[in-house]
């Protein structure tokens, strides 16, 4: 019998972003300090000489990853749809440089979907990624399990 092990990460940034047509105060620039939880799962390879040995992938090995695809381009970044007017987007830029334009409404259900998707091309071959949790404040959050998407 084969173990399976899960492992988290959590992960901490700043973003800010306006939903389009939401009926509430969340149409306007705002910003969050999200957390984000990343779990993957796998079962351990047997390496007597490695000096991974033990472990599903090294904590520092997967902060590397996540930072790379997905901290460094959303912290601190405004978020915005691209339906957002181009005049609106224009002067934005000249003011500030990290706003990110996205195909869909930024809202943390929809960020967390990218992050699967970027997560789920990059991880090494050994894990899969089992959940994801992005807390958009303290006491709400959006997640994904790979088992309810299977």
């Amino acid at each position: 019998m084969k173990n399976k092990i899960r492992i988290t990460k959590l992960f901490s940034f700043e973003m800010a972003h306006a939903l389009e047509n939401h009926d509430g105060l969340c149409q306007n620039i705002h910003g969050h300090s999200y957390k984000l939880h990343v779990t993957l799962i796998g079962e351990l390879a047997p390496n007597g000489n490695s000096p991974k040995e033990g472990m599903l992938l090294d904590f520092s090995d997967l902060k590397n990853i996540v930072n790379k695809h997905i901290i460094e381009k959303y912290d601190h970044a405004l978020v915005l749809k691209s339906t957002t007017p181009p005049q609106v987007v224009a002067v934005l830029k000249q003011q500030y440089q990290k706003i990110e334009i996205t195909d869909y409404q930024p809202t943390s259900e929809q960020l967390l979907l990218e992050f699967v998707s970027i997560l789920q091309k990059v991880l090494p071959r050994n894990v899969q990624l089992f959940s994801l949790r992005l807390c958009e404040t303290e006491s709400s959050f959006a997640e994904w399990y790979r088992c309810d998407n299977e």
